[in-house]
């Protein structure tokens, strides 16, 4: 910090005594806010394997006859995205967990009624498309607690406190194993045989491509990479005996630069038992502004952020690629949670309109570094969320029940960009926007995003011709991608647009 001070004052001492015309033309750029974008489209970065798609959270809004559910879901229909991650989560133990309460010799409390609904129209809304499905909350028996687990009666009231204890009832891991192995039968083998003997017919025989096992282990349940493990291997042992096709996804953690021993342990088959596979790792990443911010500094913390997470993607994949290099990486959890959310007075605050268009951005920023970096997964978070339910990282207006700037920005980049494009050398000139070259089977084209709140010009490299120039930014407000004409040989992008330029 010392060091940039004493340069910045160094600069600033020499510009006193620089003759205006040395200056004046890059000064003129700047404060126009242009840029220009180098392509070389014979040089390839790496071929993609990169797939955008996004998370979808269990919440009360999902539920039949909730004003967001049907909007909700058909914007997953419409995404048609691969690899949606559907995760029936702890706050609301009613809406996810199917055994509440210990098995006695007398009965079990084996309970789909409120759970199949919303699941059962996820896979409807994305039949024809992979999956991750992550029922991720493991039922407060399995642990050793000081007194019983409790629940409210309420299905649609939150418990933050649902998840108790540390150490499993059953230190092996069995009875972990067989809720499991039970709950996938349930959707993939027209039902179970509970722990009495008794059979619950279900008639559902899903396909489950992909199971992710647990979620954000290192918060929930303190647990160590030890622990982890071992469950996993439990898990994967009974789900795997039930449903042999499903692959795996591991780990799901909240701060992956926090938790490297996770990395070491878990990637190392030595640690596993054998014949189980480490298909797919998963992480997450959110940008948290500080909560005497502005969008004037969003702007700055957010991109911040982002390369901070993306340089513990480069530590996490020398990792992978050391222990591990068959499996593959999936980024399920990408957005922003302003400090205002889940706060008592979280349904006053007003979040800016074009904070939507900035987290948007930031998605379509980090699709194109995860993309260069070979991830094969890039998922945005998530489908809904409003007041006392992180109201500023959902894809849907609460009030309106349309998708916002964020949903668009994921379907702009679905729709245009898929694996097998080749990634070409692109540089921009200026860290305020950033570009990248894309040759795909519809041509040439060039994802552009303004990181700023600020409108930038970009100038397009020599030669190019634009075909169509597709955006979302402020002016699209709840609606698709729109067309703007092309002014030459530079893109005009509102504050935070998001653009794709496809090239004659």
């Amino acid at each position: 910090m010392i060091r940039n001070l004493r340069c910045f004052v160094r600069l600033c001492a020499w510009a006193m005594f620089v003759p205006p015309l040395l200056v004046s033309a890059t000064d003129a750029l700047a404060q126009a806010g242009t840029g220009k974008v180098s392509v070389d489209w014979n040089k390839t970065v790496t071929v993609s394997r990169s797939t955008p798609t996004m998370q979808v959270v269990v919440n009360p809004m999902l539920r039949r006859g909730s004003p967001m559910h049907d909007g909700s879901f058909a914007a997953i229909q419409a995404l048609g995205a691969d690899y949606v991650r559907y995760v029936p989560w702890f706050p609301y133990p009613r809406l996810v967990v199917a055994e509440l309460n210990p098995p006695t010799a007398e009965h079990t409390s084996w309970d789909f009624t409120l759970i199949d609904p919303m699941t059962l129209d996820f896979l409807k809304a994305t039949a024809g498309h992979s999956t991750i499905l992550n029922f991720s909350t493991i039922p407060a028996w399995l642990f050793r607690t000081e007194k019983p687990g409790t629940y409210p009666a309420d299905a649609n009231a939150v418990d933050w406190d649902y998840n108790q204890g540390s150490e499993l009832a059953d230190p092996s891991g069995r009875a972990l194993g067989e809720y499991y192995a039970r709950l996938v039968s349930w959707y993939t083998r027209g039902g179970f045989t509970d722990e009495n003997g008794q059979t619950h017919t279900s008639g559902y025989h899903y396909s489950l491509p992909y199971w992710e096992v647990l979620n954000e282990p290192e918060g929930e349940h303190n647990t160590t990479p030890q622990q982890y493990t071992a469950r996993y291997d439990a898990i994967v042992s009974a789900v795997h005996a039930v449903s042999p096709e499903t692959k795996f996804v591991a780990l799901a953690l909240a701060q992956p630069s926090d938790e490297p021993e996770y990395f070491e342990y878990f990637l190392n088959h030595a640690n596993h038992k054998a014949g189980v596979p480490i298909d797919f790792i998963s992480y997450h990443f959110y940008a948290t502004p500080g909560p005497d911010q502005t969008i004037e500094d969003w702007q700055y913390t957010f991109f911040d952020q982002a390369e901070r997470f993306l340089t513990t993607v480069k530590y996490v994949e020398a990792i992978r690629k050391r222990l591990s290099p068959e499996t593959k990486t999936d980024a399920d959890e990408l957005g922003v949670i302003l400090p205002t959310d889940n706060t008592p007075n979280d349904a006053q605050v007003v979040i800016p309109a074009r904070y939507w268009n900035a987290a948007g951005a930031l998605y379509a920023y980090l699709y194109i570094a995860l993309a260069r970096q070979g991830i094969e997964v890039v998922g945005e978070s998530q489908l809904v969320g409003y007041p006392t339910q992180f109201p500023s990282v959902t894809m849907m207006d609460w009030k309106t029940s349309k998708p916002n700037a964020r949903y668009w920005v994921l379907k702009l980049i679905h729709d245009r960009f898929h694996r097998g494009d080749t990634l070409v050398d692109t540089t921009a000139d200026s860290g305020d926007f950033a570009a990248q070259g894309f040759v795909t089977p519809a041509g040439k084209q060039l994802l552009l995003v303004n990181k700023r709140n600020r409108e930038i010009h970009v100038a397009l490299p020599v030669g190019a011709e634009v075909a169509e120039i597709s955006v979302v930014d402020e002016a699209t407000e709840e609606e698709p991608a729109r067309s703007i004409p092309s002014t030459g040989a530079v893109v005009d992008l509102a504050p935070f647009a998001v653009a794709v330029v496809r090239l004659h």
